[in-house]
């Protein structure tokens, strides 16, 4: 859009002597189908359109000054320290001016970052690592255990409330079918979610019921998360739309999860979704994540499509748009296509290396990663990075991790998962009762054994440091592995630590 194009506020709001403040010349004007961005040095403001989209108006002065108040009090949870206050904007003889004349406008004034340190542009350098993807998975589960929750917010989690939104992108992308769309994906994306929310009706009831319906951000990816200053920012909520920001905890955690999987980062993922669930100890929670994988990357496909049917696109970015928007079809079926879900167990003594191997394994076939130290301390209502005493470890509360560490694996891998349930399980009787509900299920289960010489462990158990594990050199020596059954030894695959476990990994579940 050239500048004589633009609304003659944006196009004073352009210049430098509007702002009472010093600016880094040319002021840098940024626009979304919903808002103009202008970026003058050290600040931001952003001024919202006159716009109506149904699920979003700004149509009156009152609306825009409503929702600027909003999007200033929503985004101090996530991006406190960004958003400073909301600017009126009047008109005068010379024009418009910042707080002087009637109120013509509003902008929400905010401190201006580098667009160097949004992680979408992270990615763009190949500069997105586990350790940034793991502090960011505890940013979120941060967020989520503060956010608000009420019977006002849980009532956006019933099911019919909930599918409503997947009813209207049906319908709504009907027409791009035989375009970036095709008819199977189409009909089994549709049929996976249609079945999702007749069979399933009981998990949404409980996730209502567990308070996981909350005040959310909405819309999480990665243009909207920023890691500068050392300090990651969840930015730009949706401050428009109840039902896009009441919504399960999941429904958020899909949103990083499919952006990270739409840009073939699902390492990555894997990496984030097992840092939030091991921080939350929501891992029910993940039998809801492929509906809303396949949901966001259905909405990305679908606001792409839209381009299509936009005159005042040329023919070279419509062909990039429905490429684009083929892309996130395929994902949005893939997500609803999940793998058939299968168990493996570590066994070894403390410090054989079953973590570090189970990190390496979970990223190398994307699995739900459960270690018997999260889930002992969650039972335990101890926070994770506190040591506990020994109440957490008599026999009882050891039977107790072993019965929900493996209720939780079934309930996963029955989901569609590969499943790592990471523990010592030195006890025949332990290994057995996971071999007979694997075999019931009908679920593969193959046991990885971690081993190394005795000075290695307790050298490792004693160098330990910022983990939640709590063993001891005294624990471990006291420790000992009963021997594999013949029964077992089929299912046994030994893993060397003191080698590069990398390989033998491969060599056990392929490349």
């Amino acid at each position: 859009m050239t500048a004589s194009a633009l609304p003659k506020l944006i196009q004073h709001m352009c210049e430098p002597g509007f702002y009472p403040h010093p600016v880094v010349e040319p002021i840098r004007l940024l626009q979304t189908h919903v808002s103009y961005v202008l970026l003058t040095g050290d600040y931001a403001y952003k001024v919202k359109k006159p716009v109506n989209f149904g699920f979003l108006d700004y149509s009156t002065l009152e609306k825009r000054r409503h929702f600027c108040h909003e999007e200033l009090r929503l985004n101090q949870r996530g991006a406190g320290a960004l958003y400073l206050e909301v600017v009126a904007i009047g008109q005068t003889d010379d024009g418009y001016q910042l707080g002087q004349g009637t109120p013509v406008e509003y902008a929400v004034k905010m401190v201006q970052f580098p667009q160097a340190t949004l992680l979408s542009a992270l990615y763009d350098r190949s500069e997105l690592t586990p350790a940034l993807m793991a502090d960011l998975a505890t940013a979120v589960a941060d967020f989520h255990q503060g956010a608000e929750t009420s019977d006002h917010i849980s009532s956006f989690g019933a099911v019919d409330q909930i599918r409503q939104a997947f009813d209207e992108n049906y319908e709504q992308t009907k027409g791009f079918i035989g375009g970036p769309q095709t008819q199977a994906q189409f009909d089994q994306t549709k049929a996976y979610t249609d079945q999702f929310f007749a069979s399933r009706r009981e998990l949404f009831e409980q996730r209502v019921a567990q308070g996981q319906i909350r005040a959310c951000h909405g819309d999480l990816h990665l243009n909207n998360i920023c890691l500068w200053q050392d300090q990651l920012y969840l930015f730009d909520c949706i401050e428009f739309n109840e039902p896009f920001r009441y919504v399960d905890v999941m429904y958020d955690v899909g949103f990083v999860v499919m952006d990270l999987l739409s840009k073939d980062c699902a390492d990555l993922a894997t990496v984030f979704l097992n840092q939030y669930l091991e921080r939350t100890g929501d891992w029910e929670g993940a039998q809801l994540l492929p509906l809303y994988v396949s949901r966001q990357a259905y909405v990305r496909a679908k606001v792409t499509s839209f381009l299509l049917g936009d005159p005042s696109v040329d023919d070279d970015a419509k062909a990039k748009a429905a490429a684009t928007a083929a892309g996130y079809y395929r994902l949005a079926w893939s997500a609803s296509q999940p793998p058939g879900g299968s168990l493996y167990l570590m066994a070894g003594l403390s410090g054989a290396g079953k973590t570090t191997t189970a990190r390496q394994l979970a990223r190398q076939i994307n699995a739900i990663h459960l270690r018997s130290d999260a889930v002992r301390k969650h039972l335990a209502g101890v926070p994770l990075d506190q040591r506990g005493d020994d109440s957490l470890y008599t026999p009882a509360m050891t039977a107790k991790t072993y019965d929900r560490l493996l209720t939780l694996g079934l309930g996963l891998a029955q989901a569609g998962y590969p499943v790592v349930l990471d523990a010592k399980y030195d006890r025949q009787g332990l290994r057995q009762a996971a071999v007979d509900q694997a075999q019931a299920a009908g679920l593969p289960l193959t046991i990885l054994h971690c081993t190394a010489p005795a000075p290695v462990l307790e050298q490792r158990v004693r160098d330990r440091s910022g983990d939640i594990a709590d063993a001891t050199v005294a624990v471990l020596q006291r420790q000992h592995l009963e021997p594999f059954t013949p029964a077992e030894q089929p299912l046994v695959k030994p893993i060397d630590t003191t080698r590069d476990v990398a390989p033998q990994i491969v060599a056990i579940v392929g490349a």
